[in-house]
């Protein structure tokens, strides 16, 4: 099965620095789409000890990855890059899935799948 996601060299060497600031290496890294947003969707990531049944598990730069069906089909394509600037740095998420997203750029929604809109 292919990887549902890529994430690049530079946004696993920011993640493997942040798990071992929070003293969770060796955990997995849940990436997940839930409802909210200007736009319906907003993405999730976070770390975890243990895979739930329904998740789809990859490993990509040594590092284990969750990812729920659900979310499966709304991220399949996407890129998770880090990018650094002057201002700080940061996470970018690429979704070709993705046909609308809101000015803060946290914020998005597909073709199939509206999620649930909020003011922003």
């Amino acid at each position: 099965m292919q990887d549902v996601l890529v994430i690049t060299e530079a946004a696993a060497f920011q993640i493997k620095d942040m798990m071992k600031q929070n003293e969770e290496e060796g955990s997995f890294l849940r990436v997940a789409v839930k409802g909210g947003g200007c736009s319906g969707l907003s993405y999730g990531m976070g770390f975890e000890h243990e895979p739930e049944n329904e998740d789809i598990q990859f490993q990509q730069h040594g590092i284990k990855i969750l990812v729920d069906k659900k979310s499966a089909a709304i991220l399949n394509g996407t890129k998770i890059d880090y990018k650094q600037s002057l201002m700080g740095g940061g996470f970018t998420i690429d979704n070709p899935n993705a046909i609308a997203t809101c000015g803060c750029g946290s914020s998005f929604r597909t073709s199939t799948v509206a999620g649930t809109p909020e003011e922003c």
